[in-house]
C-alpha cells in the first residue's frame, strides 16, 4: 500500500509538472455541447492574419488627460483588447490613470494581470494588501516622477494622489484583459444587492450601515 501511495504521488507530480489550467481571458466561460454556439475562442475570435492592417495594432489618445472630475477624482483610460484588436493572445495591455488633487483610484483587483506602475507627474501613495495566509500584510510606498512600482495579480491595491497638483501615472498588465474588481462597488453596489444578513455579520456593523452603504452611488472610474 505504501509503495502504491508513492507512486501515485510521483506520478502526480510528473503530470503536474507537465499541465496546468489555462489562464482565464473572460470572467465566466460556461462549457457548450456545441462549439457551433461557443461566443469566445481565448476571449476573441481571430481575424484572418492575411487581412490585418496597421490599424489593428494601434490606439491613439493616451496624450490626452482622463476626466477627473468626478467623486473619486481619478479615471482609468485603458487600453486592452477591447481597444486594440491586436493585442488578442499577447498577454499584456496598459492604462494612463489621471488624478486630480488629493483623487482616488480605489481599493480594487486583476485577477487576471499583474500590474507595474510608473509615475510621470506627482506624487502618489500605493499599497497592496497581501493575502489572508500572509497576514493580510499592507505593503505601501510613496512613489515620485520616474518610480516605478508593482502590484501583484489579484492582490488588493490602490493609489491616492498625496499632492496638491494633478498626477499621472501609466500602468503595463501582464494579460490582454485582466479585469478589474473594485472593491467596494463589487460589494454595496452589487446587482441585486447582497443580502444585507451577509454584509452585516461580515463587517460586524449595524444593518442601518449597510443599508446606507449600499443606497450610495457607486462611481466607476474605469
Amino acid at each position: 500500500m505504501k509503495l502504491f501511495v508513492i507512486l501515485f504521488v510521483c506520478a502526480l507530480a510528473i503530470s503536474s509538472s507537465f499541465a496546468y489550467d489555462p489562464s482565464p481571458l473572460q470572467d465566466i466561460c460556461v462549457a457548450i455541447a456545441e462549439p457551433k454556439n461557443a461566443v469566445f475562442v481565448n476571449g476573441k475570435f481571430c481575424k484572418n492574419p492575411n487581412l490585418t492592417v496597421a490599424d489593428d495594432f494601434l490606439y491613439q489618445g493616451l496624450n490626452m488627460p482622463g476626466d477627473t472630475n468626478n467623486k473619486l477624482g481619478s479615471k482609468v483610460t485603458p487600453v486592452t483588447v477591447d481597444q486594440i484588436s491586436g493585442l488578442n493572445t499577447l498577454g499584456i495591455s496598459a492604462a494612463r490613470i489621471d488624478f486630480a488633487p488629493y483623487g482616488l483610484n480605489p481599493p480594487h483587483t486583476h485577477p487576471r494581470g499583474t500590474e507595474f506602475l510608473i509615475v510621470v507627474e506627482g506624487e502618489l501613495y500605493v499599497g497592496f494588501v497581501l493575502s489572508n495566509q500572509l497576514g493580510n500584510r499592507l505593503i505601501t510606498k510613496v512613489l515620485k516622477p520616474g518610480d516605478v512600482f508593482v502590484f501583484p495579480i489579484g492582490m488588493i491595491h490602490f493609489q491616492l494622489n498625496v499632492g496638491k497638483i494633478n498626477a499621472v501615472a501609466f500602468a503595463g498588465l501582464s494579460s490582454q484583459n485582466p479585469g478589474v474588481i473594485t472593491i467596494a462597488n463589487a460589494v454595496f453596489g452589487a446587482k441585486p444587492p447582497i443580502n444585507p444578513d451577509v454584509l452585516t455579520k461580515a463587517f460586524q456593523v449595524d444593518k442601518k450601515v449597510i443599508d446606507y452603504l449600499q443606497s450610495q452611488f457607486w462611481y466607476d472610474n474605469n
